[in-house]
């Protein structure tokens, strides 16, 4: 099969393809080049997509350069999990470049956001999708893409964020402080079927809370996964969710890390998850069979110190791609 995306354009480089047998992860990772390219789609696993947006950000961020910026980091990581004894190379992905941005218009850029999904349903729907974002207001427009693709599924949402994300639509518009209501009241998902770690200290307001009760939204502070453990945090969240829905998206905000962890947000905060408690929940969500897209989401590389919080954002993606490799080795 060609290209088939007319609303996507390829990476904005390839890295060479030259390797022995231990490659790094820039010389494993497949790169879909251009329209001309013949692909065979039936044997790729997972796929990765650039969200170049973060026009729609409450705060001034440029969050729409981390697509580039984490596959420029792809040279400094092997495609293997020491801790797990995990060789990632068993994995066919394939990054399928970047959705085309209108440089002014929200709205367009969300529309050709969703026609993307549509597109990777339609073409490779065995395929996983991970995509590399942008700010959060591309969750809303990719699971509603996934919704229109799947309208018999019942999405459920595992969100790891510092936010709700339950800002009004009519003081905020679809920006990345509303992905979540935007849903909810939407009709794509139920408030009973999110579930959001990682909440913690002073950066949400009461009337949010209140919104999350009124609608069902699970939600786990810090302070609380810290009393019963990252693991169990998850893997109960998890259950919860997988009795009650045929598919969950993963969506990580990178926000959710401590300042320390993560200076490259658009809203660092003190007080936030540590790296090595983000990689359990991931790899966790990795691991678990009904989890069937994931986002990286509010990782502004202009505001990076020493390049700590992309690589904590590829750490996420290869993290996920470890647990994700354990259901074929479950399976057999």
């Amino acid at each position: 099969m060609r290209y088939p995306y007319p609303q996507l354009k390829p990476p904005p480089f390839r890295w060479s393809l030259s390797y022995g047998n231990e490659p790094k992860v820039s010389e494993w990772i497949q790169t879909l080049s251009g329209k001309e390219q013949m692909v065979d789609f039936s044997s790729v696993d997972v796929t990765i997509l650039g969200v170049p947006l973060s026009r729609s950000s409450i705060s001034a961020s440029a969050a729409s350069e981390n697509p580039e910026s984490m596959r420029q980091l792809w040279k400094s990581f092997n495609p293997y999990h020491l801790e797990f004894d995990t060789d990632l190379t068993n994995l066919n992905v394939l990054d399928l470049g970047d959705v085309r941005q209108n440089v002014t218009d929200i709205i367009l850029s969300h529309q050709w956001i969703m026609d993307a999904m549509v597109s990777m349903r339609k073409y490779h729907s065995h395929a996983l999708p991970i995509m590399l974002g942008g700010d959060h207001s591309i969750t809303a427009m990719l699971i509603k893409g996934w919704k229109f693709a799947h309208p018999e599924q019942r999405i459920g949402i595992l969100q790891l964020d510092t936010h709700f994300d339950l800002r009004s639509l009519k003081d905020n518009g679809p920006s990345n402080g509303t992905p979540i209501r935007n849903l909810i009241e939407s009709g794509t998902i139920l408030g009973e079927d999110v579930y959001n770690v990682g909440l913690h200290g002073f950066y949400n307001s009461k009337s949010l809370k209140e919104y999350a009760d009124q609608v069902g939204v699970n939600y786990v502070t810090l302070r609380q996964v810290r009393e019963k453990g990252i693991s169990s945090t998850i893997q109960t969240a998890l259950k919860n969710l997988s009795d009650k829905v045929d598919v969950i998206y993963l969506t990580v905000d990178m926000d959710v890390l401590d300042i320390a962890y993560a200076p490259g947000v658009p809203a660092a905060t003190p007080g936030g998850m540590r790296t090595d408690e983000l990689f359990e929940a991931v790899y966790l969500a990795g691991s678990h069979p009904q989890v069937q897209a994931m986002d990286i989401v509010c990782l502004d590389p202009y505001r990076d110190i020493a390049q700590l919080t992309v690589k904590a954002g590829v750490h996420v993606m290869l993290t996920f791609l470890t647990g994700f490799i354990q259901r074929s080795k479950e399976a057999r």
